[in-house]
């Protein structure tokens, strides 16, 4: 998804530590994972919500894109909750 260099921001490092997700889990869904959410229209930068898997786990990627310098911020990640998804993690529930 993205050849730009990552800032992950505190907060995105706070969950991460707390859900025990590795930086390199987050690289690999931010490159190999689908966009299932786009918030193009999003200030101050166009986001979106990535969903990949490390393995069997499931995992969310909220993510913007910084263009104007050239960097993609990673603002949270988390292991979605199978009550407000429908399966496969990339569909929310109604």
């Amino acid at each position: 998804m993205t050849s730009r260099p990552i800032v992950f921001r505190i907060h995105a490092i706070q969950r991460m530590f707390e859900r025990r997700i590795s930086e390199e889990n987050v690289r690999q869904v931010l490159q190999s994972g689908e966009m299932i959410e786009d918030y193009s229209d999003e200030m101050p930068f166009p986001s979106g919500l990535m969903s990949g898997r490390r393995g069997n786990r499931p995992l969310h990627v909220v993510m913007a894109e910084n263009t104007e310098e050239d960097e993609t911020i990673v603002i949270t990640v988390y292991e979605p909750d199978p009550s407000q998804w429908k399966s496969g993690f990339r569909n929310r529930l109604k």
